[in-house]
């Protein structure tokens, strides 16, 4: 999953190199947090939050058939 997430977004931003996912357990379900370079931003999230509302959904899907509760946070 961490694989897919930084495929994904490294397509997206200038700096690919900045990006970081990070994972964690937390009561029984899965926490990503994804930092990108504050260049990189504003494309990762995309207008009225569209591009980040979109990788969360492909992210939620794949953690759907692995039986998962999967959340996406995106931080500086």
């Amino acid at each position: 999953m961490k694989a897919l997430i930084e495929t994904i977004v490294s397509a997206l931003v200038d700096y690919p190199e900045d990006v970081q996912v990070t994972e964690r357990d937390d009561d029984g379900r899965t926490v990503y947090s994804l930092s990108v370079n504050k260049a990189d931003m504003g494309k990762v999230i995309g207008k009225q939050g569209r591009i980040a509302k979109a990788i969360r959904t492909v992210v939620y899907a794949a953690g759907s058939s692995q039986h998962k509760k999967i959340y996406l946070e995106i931080s500086e």
